[in-house]
């Protein structure tokens, strides 16, 4: 009977206005071939950041308009990026030059770096501390381990580093409610939970048997429910995060590399090549997959803009088809 509910359920999602709706796209000619990687938001200015990663730039788009207004360029490879708006200031992180830049978000001036390994990428940020937590080192980096090194966002020092078992380390989410961190290990499948008060190891989750290369994380923390986004195959993993059992898991697009969890609207976005999936949950351990659509060849990086209703696509050239920046509205 529960089946049956569930499928029915599907059916009439499926039968229903999409949940997402294209309000139109930003062209980006200038760009040339290559991924996009993270964004960041600046919802106060109106001001949404991309990280054109293999053209060596963080593109700055209003929000109003969705037009772009400005480029920093003196970058060689942005991935993850956090915006400050009570200090006015945009921290880059940049793989190939291995360091944290700051620029000033009036100005868009380089005004602080700070030195990390080659291979800088991923990064998670807790608001209490403001500290930032940015992994480095590993394959990228051409070393044996990967690293996430703690900086300081409010005086720009480093504060000390967690070394880590593997060369691939992918995103991080932090638990509000307690010191936990929990962080995406791809080279070896699985969750690792750190105390990141104290730097040290609590837990580590395999979930190799349900899929492999773990890369895209997101967090519900009342529900107390982990996604991970697998690439080998494409999956949404739905975890306990109390326990780290795994308790659901769905097919979902290929190459995922970004994952958001909208509380308002309990439903999760998958952005993989190809397809953006949305996931409703019906309860914590229950989720369809509410809307699987067509995008574009590598467009695995987006963001949600809650307090706008909007969601944010970044679609790099390929071939025929030039670079942009899709804007789609959220239906409730």
């Amino acid at each position: 009977m529960f089946a049956a509910f569930m499928a029915f359920a599907f059916t009439a999602l499926s039968e229903d206005k999409p949940l997402l709706e294209l309000m139109g796209s930003t062209p980006l000619p200038q760009l040339h071939d290559g991924d996009f990687d993270h964004f960041a938001l600046d919802e106060g200015g109106s001001r949404l950041f991309s990280t054109a990663e293999e053209n060596s730039q963080v593109l700055v788009f209003d929000m109003k308009t969705n037009k772009l207004v400005h480029s920093i360029t003196d970058l060689k490879a942005p991935h993850s990026m956090l915006f400050r708006a009570d200090l006015k200031k945009l921290f880059v992180v940049d793989g190939d030059l291995g360091e944290v830049k700051i620029y000033d978000t009036d100005s868009y001036k380089a005004v602080g770096s700070i030195k990390v390994r080659e291979g800088a990428d991923a990064s998670g940020y807790d608001p209490a501390t403001k500290f930032l937590y940015v992994v480095n080192g590993g394959k990228d980096g051409h070393l044996a381990n990967a690293y996430i090194t703690v900086i300081d966002t409010s005086t720009e020092t480093k504060k000390g580093e967690i070394k880590i078992d593997s060369d691939d380390v992918e995103g991080m989410v932090m638990e509000k409610s307690s010191p936990r961190m929990f962080v995406v290990i791809r080279g070896n499948n699985s969750i690792e939970v750190f105390d990141r008060t104290k730097r040290t190891l609590l837990a580590t989750w395999l979930v190799g048997k349900e899929g492999k290369k773990p890369t895209a994380i997101a967090f519900d923390e009342d529900g107390q429910r982990l996604f991970v986004g697998t690439r080998d195959p494409g999956k949404l993993l739905v975890l306990n995060s109390k326990s780290g059992k795994i308790v659901s898991s769905a097919p979902a697009a290929a190459m995922v590399d970004d994952m958001t969890y909208d509380a308002g609207r309990q439903r999760i976005y998958f952005a993989g090549t190809e397809f953006l999936d949305i996931f409703q949950q019906r309860d914590a351990d229950h989720y369809l997959q509410a809307g699987h659509i067509p995008t574009a060849f590598r467009a695995k990086t987006g963001i949600l803009a809650p307090d706008l209703n909007r969601y944010y696509l970044g679609v790099p050239h390929h071939e025929k088809h030039a670079a942009e920046l899709r804007v789609y509205k959220l239906e409730p």
